[in-house]
Formats: structure tokens, C-alpha cells, sequence
């Protein structure tokens, strides 16, 4: 993953949401982040301390307002920058959305996707800082209309690499890292963030988060499951603003740049539930729209 111009994590998810406070006690409460700001209209959180992991801003509808990659550097940003211009792609930001981001700019990608790219430098620890929470966060999985399009858009501009490919077009699997995947492009009808995902250490902490829920009345809307894309075992459950979040362990690694794509008949359902084979229904409905400009 050391193309030119090519993205080297995921930084951060940005949701709007019509109610802040909600959103805020589910991602301290439930899924255990930790709170970096919240002036009333806007509310950071992180796994991490020192990062700010996803954003939630005051909204009249609840929908994806973009996701935040990272480039290695202002070199790969500036190649990253030149193939959004080549590609004709609408650049609504020549500036990083965030004061704390030094270089980087967004643009409105295909099906009305907006992607924040900039520079950064990260590490993780795995110690937490609180009591429960995942570690960082992980990767988001993304509806399209036309995936094979998308999987295009995401190889060219941002350099990810199909790992796993689930029928002719159902799903893909897309890498930028070792993670197994950063980015997964599902089919649909509609485009939407379906999750945003975050890693643990252990499944103990997901049998955890099934307790949390629990204890306030809800529960998990699947899981555990262990995946065969990927070989993650997850849990799933819906937030506030309508959008899935998945909690997972054991994301297979690849660290082979060769690797071959692995293939999946699509209606063998080992590759989405190695156990029992099993999708509880609407799980794929759920979900919120990217937001216009």
C-alpha cells in the first residue's frame, strides 16, 4: 500500500445527528469512548486518547457527513489531490475540515460520498484509558448502487486493494493497510454508511457490550457472528442516528501485497456467517445517507 498517492488508515467517521445528546450517552455509555469536545452543536469522541475517532454534528437529519482518510504525506496527499482534479471529481474544500489538521482537502466522490483527506501521524496503544471500549476504530462499510464503481473509485484515487470479492458485484472487501479491510462496498439500492466499526481486544468485550445493552432495555441487532470475509468475529447494533455499529475481534491481517483476491459464491452464506450460516432479516436495511451539498 505504498503506491503513489495512496491512503495509509481510516482517521475518522463524521455523522449528523438530529439528536446530539443521544448519540453522545450511546458513545460514552454503550460503546465506551471517551469524549474529547462537546460545545452543544458538535460532539468528538475517541478509543484513543489524543484522537478524535468519530465526529457528530447537530443536524436536521441524521446522515453521513464524510469520512476522514489519511495519507502518509504531503507527498501522497498532493498525488491523491491530483487524481481527484484528473477525475473531475468536485473539490468542496481546498482546506482540512478540522483546525487541528495541518494540510488536506474534500471533495464529493461517486453516489454522493464525501471524503476528507489529509496528513497525520498515528499510533495506538493498547492500553485503554477507561474501564470498557474499544481500541481504535477500525473500518466502515459503505451501500452503493454501483459497487463495481465504487470499488474503481476507491482502487484509483485512494489505492486500496480488493481482499475479498463476495459474487460478481454483491460486495468487496477493500484493504489500505493490513487490516483485512478499511473500506467494504456492499450492494444496495440506495447509497449509505450501513456501520462504522471498531476493534477490541478480546470477544469478552463483545459479550460486554451485549450486557451494556441489555441493561438499558435493547439489544444486540446480531451477533456474535464470525465472519468468513475477513474472519472477524462482531456484534452489531443500531445507534441513534439509524446507522449500524459493529464491535469486533480478530480481523484477519495481510501482510502478503500479492495476496490473491479471495472469491465467494454469493449465495453460499459462509462467507458473511462462518457458524451458522445465518442473516438476521433487515440487518442490510439499516443505515444513513450520505448528506448533500
Amino acid at each position: 500500500m505504498t503506491g503513489t498517492g495512496s491512503i495509509s488508515e481510516l482517521g475518522y467517521v463524521s455523522l449528523r445527528a438530529r439528536d446530539l445528546s443521544a448519540v453522545a450517552r450511546n458513545a460514552t455509555e454503550l460503546l465506551g469512548l471517551e469524549e474529547v469536545e462537546n460545545n452543544g452543536s458538535k460532539a468528538v469522541f475517541a478509543a484513543q486518547f489524543g484522537r478524535r475517532e468519530i465526529v457528530y454534528t447537530q443536524g436536521s437529519e441524521d446522515g453521513l457527513d464524510h469520512v476522514g482518510l489519511i495519507a502518509s504525506s504531503s507527498d501522497q496527499l498532493a498525488a491523491i489531490r491530483d487524481k481527484v482534479r484528473f477525475g473531475g471529481y468536485t473539490v468542496i474544500s481546498e482546506h482540512p475540515f478540522e483546525d487541528y489538521i495541518d494540510e488536506g482537502f474534500a471533495f464529493v466522490g461517486p453516489e454522493g460520498f464525501t471524503w476528507h483527506v489529509y496528513t497525520a501521524r498515528h499510533s495506538y496503544s493498547m492500553v485503554k484509558n477507561g474501564s470498557f471500549g474499544p481500541d481504535r476504530f477500525g473500518h466502515v462499510n459503505i451501500q452503493a448502487v454501483d459497487t463495481i464503481a465504487m470499488r474503481d473509485f476507491l482502487a484509483d484515487v485512494f489505492g486500496f486493494k480488493v481482499s475479498d470479492r463476495i459474487g460478481n458485484d454483491a460486495a468487496f472487501f477493500m484493504r489500505c493497510n493490513n487490516d483485512h479491510h478499511g473500506i467494504a462496498v456492499f450492494k444496495s439500492t440506495r447509497p449509505a454508511l450501513h456501520h462504522h466499526a471498531w476493534q477490541t481486544q478480546s470477544i469478552v468485550d463483545l459479550s460486554k457490550l451485549g450486557d451494556r445493552l441489555a441493561r438499558r432495555g435493547s439489544r444486540l441487532a446480531w451477533g456474535p457472528v464470525r465472519h468468513g470475509a475477513g474472519d472477524n468475529i462482531a456484534v452489531y447494533y443500531v445507534e441513534p442516528t439509524g446507522a449500524v455499529i459493529e464491535l469486533y475481534t480478530d480481523l484477519e491481517r495481510i501482510f502478503d501485497p500479492e495476496r490473491e483476491i479471495r472469491y465467494w459464491d454469493e449465495e453460499n452464506l459462509y462467507w458473511i456467517n462462518q457458524w451458522d450460516g445465518q442473516v438476521p432479516p433487515g440487518i442490510l436495511d439499516h443505515g444513513v445517507p450520505p448528506v448533500g451539498r
